[in-house]
């Protein structure tokens, strides 16, 4: 059994909770940065707005190749405006048969993507930033850690290749040494 109330805003997936928040005007095209200063819960039939798990708002930066669609999704709205969705309604909204199922996973199945959470995308994102070289720090400013031991420990998992990665670097350095 689930819990409910403030339980159920303590479990879910703080990045879902904070996608479903963004506004056009959180949107920093020209640096490319994602402001999070609010999150959007569903508790029962009631969506509570209110400011991140930690109160901190923060940065997130996106890459390039999404300039495109995030662009398409600010077009034809004012700056207060919900970013997903195409009013000023929220995706958490409670179900009814006209929809009966969650956008994400419906979403999943139109990429023809398995079933994950939000929150495991929250994990590849962090796994994936460390593995191709980000600072740990950035990507735990990124995330809104408190640690960078948190980030490493919790949401950066290892990558088979990253092994292969530690000895190729110690023989380039090794290399570098000598030849100097």
């Amino acid at each position: 059994m689930r819990p409910r109330g403030l339980g159920v805003y303590e479990r879910t997936a703080a990045s879902g909770r904070e996608l479903t928040a963004l506004r056009v005007r959180d949107v920093d095209a020209v640096r490319r940065r994602l402001a999070v200063n609010e999150n959007a819960v569903r508790v029962g039939a009631d969506i509570h707005v209110g400011t991140p798990k930690t109160h901190e708002r923060r940065s997130v930066p996106y890459p390039e190749f999404l300039d495109d669609a995030i662009a398409e999704l600010c077009a034809g709205k004012t700056r207060n405006q919900l970013l997903f969705h195409d009013g000023d309604d929220y995706f958490g909204r409670p179900r009814s048969s006209e929809y009966s199922r969650s956008w994400f996973k419906t979403a999943l199945e139109e990429a023809a993507l398995e079933r994950m959470t939000i929150h495991d995308l929250r994990h590849t994102a962090a796994s994936l930033a460390i593995s191709s070289g980000a600072n740990v720090k950035a990507v735990q400013r990124m995330l809104g850690h408190a640690s960078a031991a948190m980030t490493l420990d919790v949401n950066a998992d290892l990558f088979d290749d990253d092994l292969d990665t530690v000895s190729v670097s110690l023989n380039a350095a090794r290399s570098a040494a000598i030849a100097r």
